[in-house]
């Protein structure tokens, strides 16, 4: 039987089985199964893919998309370049299992966030330096949007710090994603610490989270009156995109 998976720690959080075992389902796709992998460390990935010879497919969350890389034996450019993986195919060749790294999260980032952006939103802040953070860093440059990276420990001259947001910053970069896992299931209770009361109408808010559908970032934008989006659209979309990617010829 034909296996694809998601590996990651934690994993209790994710959709995916759900997404894929209800597609398979649908779709009346047979031999497969989707099952969930959780690894305490990377380390632990290519003892899983000697276990498991029958797995085609992986997808990668929080917080392997980046250590995975040094495991795979070709990185697709797009993944290169943001120096961040969540999909993997898994090929067998004469010399054995070839491991291919792609991004998803890329796609259905760029596809969900098009759709509402206007003239205006031409400066973002990036909530978080992790994986998922690189995926939306190379949308916005191939977009032209000019965006800083926020994180708890920033590094180089393009990070700032949480405490150095100030309200005419949510104005003049009125773009802002959640990248981290802050306020993620079963922890529903975190949220990014921004100035939420200078948000307006003009902000856009975009949570990578999906779990659960409106965290207290959205909640708090909504409040104070921006337009909100979670992350279950992008999820779907780079779910799709990985299952193209496990099955092309």
């Amino acid at each position: 039987m034909r296996t694809y998976g998601l590996i990651g720690y934690p994993l209790e959080h994710s959709y995916s089985p759900d997404f894929f075992n209800k597609k398979f389902k649908e779709e009346k796709i047979k031999g497969v199964r989707y099952e969930l992998f959780p690894l305490e460390n990377i380390s632990e990935f290519p003892g899983l893919i000697k276990m498991h010879p029958d797995i085609r497919g992986l997808n990668v969350t929080i917080p392997y998309k980046e250590s995975v890389i040094k495991y795979l034996d070709f990185i697709e450019p797009d993944a290169k370049i943001a120096n961040a993986v969540n999909t993997i195919r898994i090929d067998n060749s004469p010399l054995g299992l070839r491991l291919k790294g792609y991004n998803t999260d890329i796609y259905g980032f760029k596809t969900t966030l098009k759709e509402v952006l206007t003239s205006k939103h031409t400066k973002a802040l990036i909530l978080g330096s992790g994986g998922a953070s690189k995926a939306v860093q190379f949308v916005l440059d191939s977009l032209g949007i000019i965006f800083r990276v926020v994180s708890r420990i920033p590094s180089g001259n393009q990070q700032i710090s949480y405490k150095e947001i100030t309200d005419k910053m949510l104005a003049t970069h009125p773009l802002i994603i959640n990248t981290t896992p802050s306020g993620m299931s079963p922890e529903t209770s975190g949220y990014p610490r921004i100035p939420y009361h200078a948000l307006s109408s003009e902000n856009i808010l975009y949570d990578l989270i999906y779990n659960p559908k409106e965290t207290k970032f959205l909640r708090f934008g909504k409040i104070n009156g921006a337009k909100t989006i979670n992350g279950i659209k992008m999820f779907q979309l780079q779910a799709e995109k990985s299952w193209e990617i496990w099955n092309n010829s």
